[in-house]
């Protein structure tokens, strides 16, 4: 700190002849040694006294334009003289004058402390103002503000408000990462934040699109015991219906259930599969017990998933006996349940247990549903029943159900013979009258199937239906059909869907030149091959 001048001291020798109540009023003395040098000592206490009397901006000036305030520790020390609620007002007062006239800024100590004072007194709307004033001036991407207020957290004798009235002004500002990372470091510290600090983050995150962190969010807080309210779950509810999984989650539900659930049940189930269907099953089956010892989840559902948990761990005999202590605590068996088993034996290569599955389902008066069918399709196609894997999607499709494009592309590709290309693509035309949506890989699929096959003609059909229905033909279409005409001869129509590529800055490569090179030599047009050539050299 600077020298003070002779008429600073003079000042200070005056007030300190005073007694001491009379120029510290309320505040009081610790029996401790005070390691405050005297010089500064006597110069917070003058200042104290000043806003303890309500001097104006002015006075204050006036009596410490000498002052240097640059040293934060000063300001901190002097916020803190007025850490009391009664007095919190002068302590903001002190702040913005020391900030608007000395021109001074403060740094993050100083705001930490300010904001506990003002916390502490409920000045809310003014703390408010501090944290989103000192997140937006002092780097909000680092983690500053919250250790500063954790430094500060007792000697501010502050409570946990403060530390709500952070995250939310992370939300309000939208630094959405940062303001989960310190929700996470709170809760992590032992800090119980509020279902009100909860709803917020949510909420901002839903406005944002970021759905993916509203379950973040949502994950964390229960598993550190803070639960929701009508108002959390109405955002979720919301969350669900932004991402289109709603009526899917709903619908899964009610196959477990038997009856439509409670908001909450959906919530809180679909938090669960979320993180079950990322493969993290510890985490899964710990929120799932919490949110069973809570009744935040039915003892049917809880069942349910935890064999689904098992079947994805592969460990059958686990999931068995958990399926079996359902029924035997007087549980119904689910359509869930017996898909999640029929999925893993699919992906066993064990069809024929899948099927007994299925039989079993069936003959219980429980209906196999999409994912049961598409587990079988997969299943099938994967281990070379292609027969078998056409046949449950044309029963899925007579019974109204439809595949999920990954499903059928994942068949379509598969298919070695070309009269169950043929069976696919009529498959094909009956899925998309009853709403199926092809993708480019469905189309790609049946063309490299047709052409395969030698049935140039109906690949080049399958190209026409892409352009009809504009979906975009890539490199793979153009190379099959190209590929495909050179094979049978028709050389002339290969060039020409060369050219269509081309026109479409998809570059040809030298499986695609080397297929006309031989077309043309076939021919004896060695012209012509020769100029194929030149070019394939050319854009090497």
């Amino acid at each position: 700190m600077r020298r003070l001048g002779e008429e600073q001291w003079r000042f200070f020798t005056l007030i300190s002849k005073r007694s001491p109540r009379r120029i510290l009023g309320s505040f009081s003395f610790h029996s401790k040694p005070d390691p405050i040098p005297k010089e500064q000592h006597l110069l917070i206490d003058a200042i104290s006294e000043s806003l303890q009397n309500s001097d104006n901006w002015d006075t204050l000036s006036i009596k410490f334009s000498s002052v240097d305030f640059s040293d934060s520790s000063l300001i901190d020390k002097i916020l803190l003289r007025f850490k009391q609620p009664e007095t919190a007002k002068r302590a903001l007062n002190f702040f913005h004058w020391s900030s608007h006239t000395r021109n001074l800024r403060h740094g993050v100590s100083s705001y930490a402390i300010a904001i506990h004072v003002l916390v502490k007194a409920r000045l809310l709307i003014d703390a408010r103002a501090l944290i989103e004033s000192s997140l937006l001036n002092l780097s909000p991407d680092s983690s500053d503000l919250l250790d500063s207020l954790l430094d500060s957290y007792e000697v501010s004798s502050s409570t946990p408000l403060a530390f709500d009235l952070l995250v939310q002004g992370y939300a309000k500002l939208r630094l959405l990462e940062t303001g989960f990372d310190v929700f996470k470091k709170l809760t992590d510290r032992g800090f119980s934040m509020s279902v009100i600090t909860l709803n917020t983050l949510i909420h901002v995150a839903a406005k944002s699109n970021r759905i993916d962190l509203v379950w973040r969010i949502y994950e964390v807080a229960i598993g550190k015991r803070l639960y929701p309210n009508e108002a959390t779950i109405q955002i979720l509810i919301s969350a669900l219906c932004k991402e289109g999984k709603l009526k899917e989650i709903v619908g899964l539900l009610d196959k477990i259930h038997g009856k439509r659930c409670s908001p909450p049940v959906i919530v809180n189930t679909s938090l669960v599969l979320n993180v079950l269907e990322e493969n993290r099953i510890d985490e899964g089956m710990s929120l799932l017990k919490r949110l069973l010892q809570k009744n935040m989840v039915l003892d049917t559902i809880g069942y349910s998933l935890v064999v689904y948990a098992r079947t994805k761990q592969c460990d059958l005999v686990s999931a068995r006996k958990v399926f079996d202590e359902m029924l035997q605590r007087g549980f119904d068996a689910n359509a869930f349940v017996y898909t999640a088993f029929v999925k893993v034996y699919c992906e066993m290569g064990d069809i024929d247990e899948a099927e007994k599955l299925v039989a079993e389902m069936e003959g219980s008066g429980i209906d196999p549903y999409e994912e049961t069918f598409n587990s079988l399709i997969v299943g099938c196609a994967k281990f070379g029943i292609e027969g078998e894997s056409l046949k449950y999607c044309e029963t899925m499709v007579a019974r109204g159900l439809l595949p999920s494009c990954w499903v059928f592309n994942e068949m379509v590709e598969r298919l070695s013979k070309i009269e169950n290309v043929k069976r696919a693509n009529e498959i094909l035309t009956k899925s998309i009258e009853k709403g199926f949506v092809p993708d480019e890989h469905t189309y790609t699929h049946l063309i490299q199937g047709f052409v395969k096959g030698n049935d140039t003609e109906q690949a080049l059909k399958i190209f026409y239906e892409m352009e009809y229905r504009n979906i975009p033909s890539g490199f793979e279409v153009f190379r099959s059909l190209v590929v495909g005409f050179c094979s049978c001869g028709k050389v002339e129509a290969a060039e020409k869907y060369v050219g269509i590529m081309k026109s479409r800055l998809i570059q040809p490569n030298a499986e695609i030149y080397e297929a006309l090179i031989k077309a043309f030599l076939k021919t004896d047009n060695k012209t012509n091959a020769d100029r194929v050539y030149d070019e394939m050299i050319s854009v090497r």
